[in-house]
C-alpha cells in the first residue's frame, strides 16, 4: 500500500511533470506560423558577425541575394588558422591579406559545390561599414573587403560606408551607448541608422517605419532543430515575428550574426530588440532571425562567444558543409511552415555538378584580375577617406 509521502511524492512530480509538458507548448504554440520567400534573403553582420554572414552569403548566394557587413575583413581570410586571424584579419596590418589566395579557394569551393556558384554574386546587393574610431578592425582588413567584393559583384550594387566617426558597433540613431567608445553591448547612440541605410540599399521599395512595433520576439530551440550542428550554438535563438507575418502574410527573411561578446547571454536582449533592424522589418513585411552564438572555455575553445570565421567549429566552416552554416541554415527552414512557392525550392537545393558551374579563372588569370582590380578600387577608397585629416 502506498504511504501518504509516497502519494504526496507522486502527486508532486505528476503536476511538475503537467507544469513542464504545458510550458513546453506553450513555448512552442507561441511561435505562429510562417509563410516565407526564401527565393531573396538577405543576411548581415557585426564583426565576427560580419565575416559570418559574407560566409553565409557566398555559401547560398543562389537565394541569399543582399549581404550587410559592418567591421569584417574578406572572406576566409583566417585560413582556418587563429594566428592568421589575430595577425591580418583583425587590428594588425603588417601583412596584408592576399586576395589572389583567398579568391582562389573561394573558386574551389564553388568547384566543389561547397559554395553556389559565384557567378550569383554579379547582381547580389553588397553593404559595407566600417568607423573611423574603430580600433578593433583596421579599416585596411575592411578595406580588403571592399576589394574583394569589387572582384565578384557590380560595383553599382556595393555601397561602403567608411567616412563617419564611429567605433567598433552597431551604430543606431538612439540607442545604446557612447558612439565613440566600443563597449557592451556594442551598439551605439549615433544619430545614424545603420540598419535602415543597409537594408534600403539591400531591398528596394521599403517603407520608412513608425513608432510603434506590432510583432514579438520568440524563442526557437536550437539544438532541437539543427541538432548536432548546433552543438557550438546556444540552446536558444530568436526571432522577430511583425504581426503581419505572424497573421499569415508572406514575408521576406533577413538573418542577423551579432558580434563576439554580443550572445545573448552576454548582452540580454540589446542585440535582438535595439539595432533597429526589428523597427524596419516590422512595418516590411520582413522577420529577422536572431541565431546565437555562446561562450566556451574548452575546447572548441571560443571564451567571447564569436562566430565561426577561423575554424574552431569544423574544417568547412567558410562553405556550405559548415557546421553552423548548416544549423542556421536549418533554422531559417525551420521557420517556412505554411505552404510557400518557395519551401521546396530552398530545401532541395543541392550542389551543382563541376560541369554545371562556371568557375573563375586559375591562379595565373586571378592573379592579374587582383592587380588590376587593386589599383582600381585604391582609387575608389582613397575619395572615402579623404576627411580623415581632419579629425
Amino acid at each position: 500500500m502506498m504511504t501518504i509521502n509516497t502519494i504526496i511524492k507522486a502527486a508532486l512530480a505528476s503536476s511538475l511533470c503537467f507544469s513542464i509538458a504545458l510550458h513546453a507548448q506553450t513555448k512552442q504554440e507561441d511561435m505562429p506560423k510562417l509563410s516565407l520567400d526564401l527565393s531573396d534573403v538577405t543576411v548581415s553582420g557585426l564583426s565576427s558577425g560580419g565575416y559570418m554572414a559574407t560566409q553565409f552569403q557566398l555559401a547560398h548566394s543562389d537565394w541569399v541575394k543582399g549581404v550587410g557587413v559592418l567591421a569584417a575583413g574578406p572572406y576566409f581570410c583566417a585560413k582556418g588558422d587563429i594566428t592568421t586571424a589575430l595577425a591580418q584579419c583583425v587590428n594588425k596590418t603588417d601583412t596584408q591579406p592576399d586576395l589572389t589566395v583567398l579568391n582562389e579557394q573561394a573558386a574551389q569551393y564553388a568547384k566543389a559545390g561547397k559554395l553556389a556558384d559565384l557567378d550569383n554574386m554579379k547582381d547580389a546587393k553588397v553593404w559595407l561599414f566600417h568607423g573611423k574610431r574603430d580600433v578593433r578592425i583596421a579599416s585596411e582588413v575592411s578595406d580588403a573587403l571592399f576589394e574583394q567584393y569589387t572582384m565578384w559583384t557590380d560595383t553599382q550594387n556595393i555601397k561602403y560606408v567608411n567616412d563617419m566617426s564611429i567605433a567598433h558597433l552597431f551604430p543606431t540613431k538612439t540607442n545604446g551607448t557612447d558612439c565613440m567608445t566600443s563597449e557592451s553591448p556594442f551598439i551605439g547612440n549615433c544619430d545614424y541608422d545603420a540598419a535602415g541605410d543597409m537594408l534600403n540599399h539591400l531591398v528596394e521599395g521599403l517603407t520608412t517605419p513608425d513608432d510603434e512595433l506590432s510583432g514579438s520576439l520568440h524563442t526557437i530551440n536550437q539544438q532541437d532543430i539543427a541538432g548536432s550542428n548546433a552543438k557550438t550554438l546556444a540552446s536558444e535563438g530568436f526571432v522577430y515575428v511583425p504581426q503581419s507575418c505572424a497573421s499569415g502574410e508572406s514575408c521576406r527573411a533577413h538573418i542577423s550574426f551579432h558580434g563576439c561578446n554580443q550572445y545573448a547571454d552576454a548582452v540580454d536582449d540589446a542585440y535582438t530588440s535595439q539595432t533597429g533592424l526589428n523597427d524596419w522589418a516590422d512595418d516590411n513585411n520582413m522577420i529577422v532571425l536572431y541565431p546565437q552564438t555562446k561562450k566556451s572555455l574548452f575546447m572548441p575553445l571560443n571564451p567571447q562567444g564569436c562566430w565561426d570565421w577561423w575554424g574552431y567549429a569544423s574544417k568547412d566552416y567558410a562553405n556550405r558543409d559548415g557546421d553552423q552554416i548548416k544549423a542556421v541554415n536549418a533554422l531559417l527552414l525551420s521557420l517556412n511552415t505554411l505552404p510557400s512557392p518557395t519551401t521546396k525550392a530552398v530545401s532541395q537545393v543541392k550542389p551543382r555538378a563541376m560541369s554545371q558551374v562556371t568557375q573563375p579563372s586559375p591562379h595565373q588569370a586571378i592573379a592579374q584580375q587582383t592587380s588590376a582590380q587593386r589599383t582600381k578600387t585604391q582609387q575608389q577608397i582613397e575619395p572615402m577617406k579623404q576627411d580623415d585629416n581632419n579629425e
